[in-house]
């Protein structure tokens, strides 16, 4: 068994226009001082990497890295969730959707795809420039606004979506392969990809693609009653990244999973900061440790009640309370007979 790394945090939901959240070097500073290892940096965001010259420059790489080593910090994984969701769009979301994107893009989906294309190829290369394994982001979705099978859907309709969603991200992932990068998809309602069940059809229709991966994040299995412990045991062999995200349902006779259009601090199901939640961390940091799982624990902080500041503070002694030292041998090594198997034969009669 391996050892998770970790304290890390995710930088984008900190972010602003005021020190020490307004550049890379202020709040780099700020989560080291809190007692994190690891960030993980929103690509689109340019005051934290530059995506382009990330990929063109390995020099500008070493230096990133560098900088971020003398503050005690790695950099985890790139994160391009705002581009990926760019993949695949439904028309009805066209006009929200394009404010993940360069103006010149707005309104025309065509070249708006083709951009998010080119960053996720940028991602790819700036990822092995870092030396990173893993890439995190989100699918983009066709289906999801035909959810719920009413009115009844068209027979073929979800198979259609997803054979398109998997045509589109083919070549992406094999360039992704090309750079020795995994992309890690983070299973979230909003997504074609949001359960176990639509990430296995999305793999089988890119023919088992070993590049197509996932950032496991239990927050969003609380809130669709999934069992995200059992989950682990399913896909362990596809988990490459894991945010570290707490969450809540609390249904009610007013509320249920759709929550009624109510805004994040009404709704039965939200997202808390670390240990004000219902996630079972034991369970999952036990599981991912006996499968092996060695890479990050990236907080995602997310809450409508608890300000980021104090979420962040609490985030990393949390994480660290729940990263167990894998034992290097058995606990009952000091009974062990040192039997052969002469003598294991005398053990059995044979």
């Amino acid at each position: 068994m391996k050892t998770i790394k970790g304290p890390a945090i995710f930088l984008a939901q900190f972010m602003g226009d005021e020190a020490p959240f307004n550049s890379l070097d202020t709040i780099a500073d700020y989560m080291a001082g809190l007692g994190y290892k690891g960030i993980q940096l929103p690509s689109w965001d340019g005051r934290v990497i530059d995506l382009q010259k990330a990929a063109e420059s390995q020099t500008y790489c070493d230096e990133l890295k560098g900088k971020l080593k003398d503050k005690g910090l790695e950099i985890t994984e790139l994160s391009t969730h705002l581009q990926g969701q760019l993949i695949a769009s439904h028309p009805a979301y066209n006009t929200m959707y394009d404010a993940f994107a360069p103006a010149a893009v707005h309104g025309d989906e065509p070249a708006r795809r083709q951009w998010a294309e080119q960053q996720l190829r940028w991602g790819a290369k700036a990822s092995q420039n870092l030396g990173l394994k893993s890439h995190v982001g989100f699918s983009g979705a066709l289906a999801w606004p035909f959810l719920y099978p009413w009115p009844q859907r068209p027979s073929g309709l979800i198979e259609t979506a997803f054979k398109e969603l998997a045509t589109r991200w083919k070549p992406i992932l094999d360039y992704y392969d090309e750079c020795g990068v995994d992309y890690c998809y983070e299973l979230h309602p909003g997504e074609d990809l949001f359960d176990g069940s639509t990430f296995e059809m999305f793999v089988d229709y890119l023919g088992g693609h070993s590049r197509a991966c996932i950032n496991y994040d239990p927050s969003h299995f609380v809130l669709q009653h999934l069992d995200y412990l059992a989950f682990i045991d399913l896909y362990h062999d596809r988990i490459k990244a894991f945010h570290v995200k707490d969450a809540e349902f609390n249904p009610s006779g007013k509320q249920g999973v759709y929550s009624g259009y109510a805004g994040w601090a009404n709704r039965a199901g939200r997202f808390r900061s670390l240990g004000d939640g219902q996630v079972d961390f034991k369970g999952i940091f036990s599981k991912l440790s006996q499968y092996d799982y060695d890479s990050w624990a990236v907080l995602e902080w997310e809450c409508c009640v608890k300000s980021s500041e104090q979420g962040a503070a609490e985030g990393a002694p949390f994480i660290q309370s729940h990263i167990i030292q894998v034992a290097t041998r058995a606990f009952d090594d000091f009974a062990a007979t040192g039997a052969d198997e002469a003598v294991n034969r005398r053990v059995l009669g044979i």
